[in-house]
């Protein structure tokens, strides 16, 4: 169970941050461009920028971030699932 257990604290840290990414954008005065805001603003945009080029803004709210964490979730799942199913 060692590995399907690392797999599943490297997707909670990787949720987390996303979330503490999300919950930022919502704060105007933050300096994305000094650390380590840029640093997290970098790897958010890994999750989320593929899903931009889907999905457009629905108003002044982006949607791309929830369809981001589902698949992400599912991924999730799947991958602990495989896991398990092989004894790791």
């Amino acid at each position: 169970m060692g590995i399907t257990v690392a797999v599943a604290r490297i997707f909670d840290l990787i949720f987390l941050l996303l979330l503490v990414y999300v919950l930022l954008t919502w704060v105007p005065n933050i300096r994305w461009y000094n650390q380590p805001f840029s640093g997290l603003k970098s790897f958010a945009e890994i999750f989320f920028a593929p899903f931009r080029k889907f999905i457009p803004p629905v108003g002044m709210l982006d949607i791309s971030a929830i369809v981001a964490f589902i698949c992400l979730q599912i991924l999730r799942a799947m991958l602990i699932s495989l896991l398990s199913a092989l004894g790791l």
